[in-house]
């Protein structure tokens, strides 16, 4: 099992030690640095500012949103990243939420898993460097009845095949990843409810695609928090805030994920509760509902021998690529619980 770190969203507040992160994950032999959008900072210039300043470790997308960018413009993007990084790029892929689509880039939020397979599709076509054209439900290339022709990406990638992520989370969606995709993004794992609520979908794509799970990368990220193992409790409630935004206040009551997630892992009532009070304006209310139990399972809490234990389980639960996102008040915090994760992992017996 490989490690990753997620740098999070530009401007989240940790912005000047983000390259420092970036460059010892580089150092301690890290697979891959992710960074993320939604409505404030872009993914591809965070990328390229991390690529141009390391010189081992990829960079990847988590995630260009689909809704921000015609197919045709990620394809450039990731020919671009991939050319300057030196074949260091990944491209991770998702709809965003229907908020965000409709709300932020007025794309309305409908058929998402269509919109997915077409813009997969001409992303791969695109990157391919053959003469673009393309005849679907959300886009036909060229442009019917005008002066549009099919035309060629002139930008030469490093490789041939740049990975290709998407992250999922409803069974549906996974299933397609496993599909189409080189890999899954997933948020909110928990190894003792892996297999049902995200393996068993993308091996059902993959064996619809005539594939096994071998070379398939299953990227969970998971928040890092390194302390006294008698303090796991506290160390837990440094991610209560960010737990409740997401199940109680991330998309509509009807439409959010992360709340239908948390339910599939047995969390119904409890996840009903952080929604209503999050909804309701009383988000320490909401943070105050979230159980300890499932904060505990879906983060790496504690010492770096119960953090080894944790890894052990991921990885025989499936996990092929641990992305961390390691909490800290500092620079030096943070630094730290990188270095707990390379050595945890060695502990392990997965280096």
């Amino acid at each position: 099992m490989r490690l990753g770190i997620n740098l999070g969203y530009w401007g989240a507040g940790m912005d000047a030690d983000n390259l420092a992160v970036a460059r010892e994950a580089d150092g301690l032999g890290y697979a891959v640095c992710w960074a993320a959008e939604a409505y404030g900072s872009d993914a591809a210039t965070v990328l390229a500012w991390v690529a141009a300043q390391t010189e081992r470790i990829d960079v990847g997308s988590a995630i260009f949103q689909i809704p921000a960018r015609q197919p045709a413009m990620t394809a450039m993007t990731a020919a671009t990243l991939d050319s300057l990084s030196g074949g260091r790029f990944r491209l991770g892929l998702g709809v965003s939420g229907p908020q965000v689509s409709e709300g932020w880039y007025g794309v309305r939020f409908d058929k998402p898993l269509a919109r997915t397979r077409e813009y997969v599709e001409i992303v791969r076509r695109a990157m391919s460097r053959e003469r673009l054209t393309y005849e679907g439900e959300h886009w036909t290339l060229p442009l019917p009845g005008g002066p549009g022709k099919p035309i060629k990406l002139t930008v030469h990638p490093q490789r041939e095949h740049i990975p290709l992520y998407i992250a999922a989370i409803g069974p549906k969606n996974l299933q397609q990843t496993g599909e189409i995709a080189d890999g899954a993004l997933l948020i909110f794992p928990s190894s003792d409810h892996l297999e049902e609520t995200a393996l068993k979908h993308l091996r059902a794509g993959r064996e619809k695609a005539g594939q096994t799970m071998d070379g398939f990368d299953v990227c969970p990220t998971l928040p890092l928090a390194l302390g006294d193992d008698k303090d796991v409790a506290r160390l837990a409630d440094t991610f209560r805030p960010y737990t409740a935004l997401y199940v109680g206040g991330m998309g509509s009551r009807k439409q959010n994920f992360y709340n239908q997630l948390a339910q599939r892992m047995g969390y119904e009532k409890e996840a009903a509760e952080i929604q209503d009070k999050y909804l309701s304006g009383d988000k320490e209310g909401a943070a105050a509902a979230v159980p300890q139990q499932l904060i505990d399972q879906t983060t790496l809490l504690g010492s770096v021998d119960r953090i080894a234990d944790r890894m052990q389980a991921y990885a025989a639960a499936g996990v092929t690529t641990l992305t961390l996102a390691p909490a800290g008040f500092t620079l030096d915090e943070r630094i730290a619980a990188l270095r707990a994760g390379t050595e945890a992992l060695e502990r392990a017996g997965l280096a």
